[in-house]
């Protein structure tokens, strides 16, 4: 590990002003990859967070990005930046929990911005249940015309990021928005590289080992809808490659997948009326925008998920780096 907590000169160990103060309450962990100015929104929401008492302290593990965030870094002094070389958000949130000097750990992903109380939320939850607790929080779409959605936006506000239904069904929490005692990720062990869901397999193999996830509304964030079609694409090329991997490295046979993918496509019809029934939607126009998008994207999983089965197994590092 210590070959990935290398930081460039001047940006490693701890703020002056954290120096001569107690240890930290919480520890912000923000990984990051190739997109500065979110990372800057998301690092104004952070700072603008107030706990009831108590200081916390914000670690940014670049994921090697092509140009490493200088600007970022020198406009943020009291946050501490560092570098995780290997390519995969859980092995930078790995870099950042092994340089946390806090007994609680929150999450947040560079393109999110947290809402006001979103710490505070997150460390009243993990104080509640120090040894034990696991805990994910909501996380809406940031729209940026509430009153006429984007198609995708409207797609998303329905269908990504269903933490709720994660953490109580699948026994999860995304780790774009998950607090733990530090305690507990020692326990159960680091977050997985680039070719695993590392939000799933960490989750999961936490729950195997007795440790109940629960879901905070209030521990709140927002998130951008994708910008493109072809994003939707390359995040939905991440998961199929990830379940692929896992569906053969079980020994799985070929045609438990090509019935997933026809799972898939009957989806359609059973889903849609969530699309027209949502609360987290208003108007028809915004809801048949979501809905064009729910078909269009569920058939092409249908045929990714196909070619996937067909074609060389690809890492899904390849899909990480083509991030925008």
């Amino acid at each position: 590990m210590a070959d990935q907590l290398e930081a460039p000169d001047g940006l490693a160990g701890h703020p002056p002003a954290l120096e001569a103060e107690a240890l930290p309450r919480a520890t912000v962990i923000i990984p990051h990859f190739q997109m500065p100015e979110a990372l800057q929104r998301c690092l104004d929401s952070v700072l603008a967070q107030a706990l009831d008492h108590g200081s916390f302290e914000v670690i940014v593990v670049d994921n090697n990005s092509a140009s490493f965030p200088y600007d970022v870094a020198a406009a943020y002094p009291g946050c501490r930046f560092l570098r995780c070389a290997k390519p995969g958000p859980g092995l930078a949130r790995n870099v950042g929990v092994a340089a946390a000097r806090s007994p609680v750990l929150a999450f947040i992903d560079a393109d999110c911005r947290a809402e006001a109380g979103w710490l505070q939320a997150a460390v009243d939850a993990v104080e509640s249940d120090p040894e034990r607790g696991i805990f994910g929080g909501d996380v809406r779409i940031d729209f940026i015309d509430p009153q006429r959605l984007s198609a995708l936006e409207a797609y998303e506000a329905v269908f990504a990021f269903r933490q709720k239904f994660y953490i109580e069904k699948k026994q999860f929490s995304g780790t774009g928005n998950l607090a733990i005692p530090a305690v507990v990720h020692g326990a159960v062990g680091p977050f997985a590289g680039i070719d695993t869901a590392e939000d799933m397999d960490w989750g999961q193999r936490a729950h195997r080992a007795g440790y109940v996830t629960r879901y905070i509304e209030p521990m709140r964030i927002y998130h951008p809808a994708r910008r493109t079609f072809a994003e939707l694409q390359r995040k939905w090329q991440r998961h199929i490659s990830h379940d692929l991997h896992t569906h053969r490295s079980l020994g799985r046979p070929a045609w438990r997948w090509q019935v997933q993918a026809l799972m898939v496509l009957a989806s359609i019809p059973i889903h849609a009326p969530r699309m027209l029934t949502s609360n987290r939607l208003s108007g028809l126009g915004n809801r048949l925008r979501g809905l064009g998008v729910l078909v269009r994207i569920r058939l092409w999983r249908v045929a990714e998920m196909r070619r996937a089965a067909s074609a060389p197994q690809v890492s899904g590092g390849v899909y990480w780096t083509q991030q925008p």
